[in-house]
Order: structure tokens, then sequence, then C-alpha cells
């Protein structure tokens, strides 16, 4: 009579939790243990409320466990979408409004609220609508599978029963045959068993009398040739979106004949077997102490007061690794809780920048790249946050680069099945495998190895070309152009991935980059173990970021000493100059694009396969590998006339968060913290007058 089921949509990958939990458990923390006996304190206090029939009581015990022992031993049981549902309930129902109750590892799927019972049909109603607006909201941001739903549920008295049915009514539900039919009739009827037959028999006789099977063979004729759904042809067409991202009709065709031609593919991702791969030594990298150099910091401080530098923030990104391929966009997730609130990544960037702001009296320019995965999300979640109350400038930088997939060539795909590593299955698996391998490989030589690949919906046909084209977009979108000519100043800009939390503009690295004088300076961390996807190396003795699609051994990786972080201090006339253009060329919109194409033939362009799905409707979909190209910033290192640095800077600075299953060990060292420190999250305390 008081409890209101429901599920919030929510879908995560509860497993890094378990396995936090795990740990927690065997290593006995003292404060998690603490937590893990209150959590025993308050089972039995919910047996003892459940034996006296308090179902308030329930619900105040089971909501303290939610926001007390169990985000103690494991915050990452909580997310921004449960807790702003659990705020809006509570301002709605107030003390009517008994509890809240988590049914599963996290929250934000299976979830219980206690009400007054005189209340509960209205908060059904609410709750509804609430989770369903809250979603919307933030549909963005967290992984949702499906509408948040409110259950009607009854106490089962006769708990688990069946009733036998025969003779004519022996008939299971429609959609049962809807799924099963189709695939019986592709079976050649003298290899079906006589069981079958007559199940097929006695199936068409019930579809001729029986009503719920109306309309059965108009749904097998569709299920068996099926059309592409209605949703699919919506939306605007492929040529539409290849003119508004920016397609480049030429580079495109020199990539497709390099394809065909054999002069870049899966296997020449890779640098030759006789590169000879060193580490490299103390000369080649400036090593950054947890001492300021105050000279240093001076130098960056004058740069920073004067309005020399900008902040470049990587977001073009959907983040698949950080909520495996749920789509979200990886910017605003609110991650992790900071000063009592879960905060964004964006939030947390510009949250760091104002800090610097307030320090020097002068607000930074913030810069994100966006893509068109990325840049309708971010404005709008900008737009709603009001920058989250940054006082200086925050600009979009669309994408204005995007890649048309390929057909893969053959030797491709027989490179990646057989010339890299696969797990073996058991003999029949095994076959089952390199069957669908020849008939995939048949399917690539019949449409045309090397072609375009058009059958599928646009966003299929589409891909990302890589991070080194963030920054040419800022050539190419006018972004850069119009930046200088409201801040002639300016003269730098530090660049990160989104994820790089603890990279900040440090006036001490800045100051050592500008005296330094390079045109690009690298921020490296010294690797872990866990550290994988190449580091900083010497290739025939000079020294550069490797990618580790290029490794031509995997083991030369392990003898690297340092891991790239991606943030990058960068001198805007020199890179200017290395794409050979100078500021008065940003309006000329063919020698920028030119100069782009020039530089981008200079460095390494890597080949990948990714799986994409080809959906007829009905639920049935193939699966298709398609070949698609990409270039990376670090192989900016690989360009001879490009004068570079490499500064060593603490791992609580470069660390990246690439999966959930970080987030535990990333609070628990201290990273979380210093983060937090970097930050200025009020902005109320910034003397407005002074901002620039």
């Amino acid at each position: 009579e008081s409890l209101v089921l429901v599920h919030g949509g929510m879908a995560q990958n509860v497993g890094p939790i378990l396995e936090m939990v795990t740990e927690k458990y065997l290593l006995r923390s003292s404060k998690e243990w603490t937590a893990r006996k209150q959590a025993m304190g308050i089972v039995d206090e919910i047996l003892d409320v459940l034996k006296k029939g308090d179902v308030k009581g329930l619900g105040a015990a089971t909501t303290r466990n939610f926001f007390e022992p169990l985000q103690a031993i494991i915050p990452w049981a909580t997310n921004h979408y449960t807790e702003t549902i659990i705020r809006r309930t509570r301002e709605k129902f107030g003390e009517d409004f008994w509890g809240f109750w988590m049914l599963g590892g996290m929250s934000g799927g299976g979830m219980g609220f206690i009400f007054a019972p005189q209340r509960k049909a209205e908060a059904q109603d609410f709750l509804e609508q609430m989770m369903r607006q809250t979603r919307l909201e933030l549909q963005h941001s967290l992984p949702f599978a499906m509408t948040p739903v409110v259950y009607d549920f009854a106490i089962n008295e006769k708990g688990t029963f069946g009733k036998l049915l025969s003779n004519s009514e022996a008939i299971l539900p429609a959609g049962y045959y809807s799924m099963m039919v189709p695939q019986w009739l592709r079976v050649d009827p003298r290899q079906q068993s006589a069981g079958r037959r007559a199940e097929l028999r006695h199936f068409a006789q019930a579809a001729r009398s029986r009503e719920e099977l109306s309309g059965m063979i108009d749904t097998l004729f569709e299920r068996m040739l099926p059309q592409p759904d209605d949703d699919a042809k919506r939306g605007p067409s492929l040529h539409t979106m290849m003119a508004d991202y920016g397609f480049d009709p030429q580079q495109h065709e020199r990539i497709q004949v390099d394809l065909r031609n054999g002069r870049i593919g899966l296997a020449q991702n890779r640098l030759r077997p006789n590169t000879i791969i060193t580490d490299v030594s103390d000369q080649d990298v400036v090593i950054v102490g947890q001492d300021p150099d105050e000279f240093l910091r001076r130098i960056g401080r004058k740069a920073l007061e004067d309005g020399q530098v900008a902040v470049l923030s990587l977001a073009a990104g959907a983040g698949s690794r950080w909520t495996q391929g749920a789509g979200v966009c990886k910017a605003l997730h609110p991650f992790c809780k900071f000063a009592g609130r879960h905060r964004t990544f964006i939030e947390t960037h510009l949250a760091k920048t104002r800090k610097i702001g307030i320090e020097v009296s002068v607000m930074p320019p913030h810069l994100i790249s966006t893509s068109y995965l990325t840049h309708a999300p971010i404005a709008e979640q900008l737009r709603l946050s009001s920058n989250y109350g940054y006082e200086g400038e925050v600009i979009l930088s669309p994408g204005r680069s995007i890649g048309l997939r390929l057909v893969p060539m053959v030797r491709d795909l027989r490179f990646a099945w057989e010339e890299m590593p696969q797990k073996v299955q058991d003999e029949q698996k095994q076959k089952v495998v390199e069957s669908a391998h020849a008939a995939l490989i048949n399917w690539a030589a019949g449409m045309g190895e090397g072609s375009d690949y058009l059958d599928n919906v646009p966003n299929q046909c589409l891909h990302p070309v890589g991070h080194w084209y963030e920054v040419p977009n800022l050539l190419r979108n006018g972004v850069l152009k119009d930046l200088l000519e409201r801040r002639p100043q300016l003269k730098y800009l530090m660049l990160h991935n989104i994820d790089t939390l603890g990279a900040d503009l440090d006036p001490g690295i800045l100051g050592l980059h500008i005296q330094r004088g390079s045109c690009l300076s690298f921020e490296v961390i010294t690797r872990r173990i866990e550290d994988r996807g190449g580091g900083l190396a010497k290739i025939n003795g000079r020294p550069r970021l490797l990618e580790g699609l290029a490794m031509p051994r995997e083991e030369a990786e392990f003898g690297l000493s340092y891991y790239n972080t991606m943030t990058t201090w960068i001198d805007l006339d020199l890179l200017l100059a290395a794409f050979g253009l100078g500021r008065n060329d940003l309006g000329d919109e063919q020698k920028v694009s030119a100069g782009i194409r020039k530089l981008a033939a200079s460095m390494p362009t890597y080949v990948t396969l990714k799986d994409v799905k080809k959906r007829w409707g009905h639920g049935q979909e193939d699966v298709y590998p398609v070949a698609q190209f990409e270039k990376l910033w670090s192989d900016m290192t690989s360009v001879p006339d490009i004068s570079c640095s490499f500064f060593v800077v603490p791992r609580r600075r470069g660390q990246q968060l690439k999966d959930p299953a970080q987030l535990d060990g990333w609070l628990r060292d201290g990273s979380a913290k210093y983060v937090d420190s970097l930050c200025a999250w009020d902005c109320e305390c910034h003397p407005r007058g002074t901002v620039a």
C-alpha cells in the first residue's frame, strides 16, 4: 500500500562496482569496514520494523542505508539521476515521502519509493512523469536503455504454478510464433523433425481461426523479407550531413587510392620491423618537479595576466569506453561529486580555468572542440547552465572534418583475423567463426574492395577522423580567426583531453614552454603497467610520441619509461607556420584547406576496422566490418619541421579517466582531492569588475 516500484531506465555495467566492493571487503579498510558494520546494524533495524509493521520506519532505514554506509563503502553506487529524482520527490511530497529503497547493485535501474498510503496513487503518476522528464534532461549525459516505468504489482498468493493446455488450446503467444516461424520456414522441410512439422501444421490451422493470431501471415512476410525501419529513413540525407560536417572529397579520394594501392592498411599502420625503437634519455625530457621554479612561474603568470593564453578541451568523442557503447556525451557525464554535487567533466575544467582566472584577475578564453556527435548536447547544456557560471568566454569549436567509411580490403580482413591475436574457440565454434569470416570476405569482394560504404543509414556510413583534426577545425570553422581578431595578444594554447582532469593552466609549466620556444610541448607521465597504447620513444634516434597502433612489436612498448597524456602547450604562430599560414591567412578558406591537406599528408594515416550494424527492422540486424581512417595529434612529433619538447609531469596531473573502474582508485590515491584543489566552484567569490 506504500511501495511504488520503478525502473529508472538506466543501463550500467555493475561489474566494476562489485569488484570495488569485493576489493574493499578483502582489504578491510577501516572507513569501509565501519560502514559495513553500520549497514549490518541497519539490517537488524529493518527486520525489527518489519515485525512491527512500521512501514515509515522501514523507509527511513533503507534511505539511511543508501545515503550513509552504502555510499561510504562505494560512492559510485549513486549517480546524479537518482539523487535528482529523490530530491524532486522529497520536494513534492514532503513528510509523506517515507523513503528510498535501492534494489540493485547501483542506482538508476530497479528502485523503490515508499509513501504514505493515501498518496501512493498520486506518487505513481508523479514518478512516471518526473522520471521521464529527468531522463530527457540527462539523455546525453547518462546511459539510458529504456523509458522509465512505474510498475503495477500485486502479491501472487498461489506462488509458481502451471496450467496444462491441450489440443486446439495448446497455442503459445503470437510473439513466440512471429520470432520462431520465420526461422523454421528457412529450413528445408525434409530436414524438419516430425514434431516441428506437426507444430507448424497446428499453428497454420490456428492462424486461420483464432482471433489473437489474425494478421500473423502479414507479420511473417515482414519478418522474412524485412525492410529498413521508417525511422531510419527520416532525418538528413547522407550528402547533406557530409556537407554540414566538413567532408573533404579530395582527402577522401587520396585515402581511397592509398588504401587500394596498399600504401595504407592494417599491416601498414605499424612501423617497419627494422625500425630502431629505444627509450628516451634524461636529456630528451624536462622533469617538472613538485617545487615550482619561481622564475618560470613569473614568466607564465605574466603571459596569463596579459591575456596571451587560452584553453582547448577536446570533447568531440562520445566516450564509448566510459559508458561501454551507450553513445552519450562523455564531456557531460556527471562522473563525481565535488563540493557536495555531481559535476561533469566540462564543469570541472571550467572550474579549474576559473581558479587561475581569479588568481591573475583575467579570465582566459576556454575553447571546447566538438563533433557532429557532441556539438548539439554540449551547446544545449552550456546554455541551460549559463556556461556553469564561468565568467570568461566559453567558445565551442564545431567539427569541420568527417570521413566516409569504406568497404574493407580483403587483405585487411585476413590480417585482422589471421595475423592479429584471436581467441581460439572449441572446434565447432571455430568452424562457425571461420564460416562467418569467409562470408564477410565474399561480401567485401562482391561490394568492391575500397569502395564507399553507402548501404546503411547516414550515421553508420560516416566516422570521426581522429583528434588531430580538432586543431585544424579551429582554422576551418573560423573560431581561431575570430578569437585572434578580438584578442590579438593571444599567443599560447593549452590543449588537453576531456578526461585529463589534473591538467590546468599551471604558470610554471607555461613559463617553461615559453622559455623553451618550442612549437609544441607535450606532457608525459611515468608509465605504469596499465598504461597501454604507446608512449615516448626514440625512433631511429629521434624522440617522438609513438602510438600503440604503430608499434611493430608489442613487447617494445614495455621498454618505454613515459606515457603520453595528450596535454600540449602550443605556440600559435609557430603552429600556423607549420600549416604554411600566418594570422592574416585565416580568412582565406582555400589556403587554409590546402595547408591542412599538406600537413596531413606528411603524417601517418591509421586504418582501422569497425563493426557496424545494418538494421532491417523487426529486431533483425546484420553486422558488417567497415574500414575507416584516423590521424592522431601525438603524431605531430613525427613531422621533422615541428620543434617539440617533452615535460615529465606528476601522475596526478596527467592521469586520464578512461573507464569507471578507475574511479575508486582515483578517489583513494588522492587524485580526486587534488583535482578539487585546482577548482573554484563558487563563481560568486570572483570580483566581477576585474574580469577581462
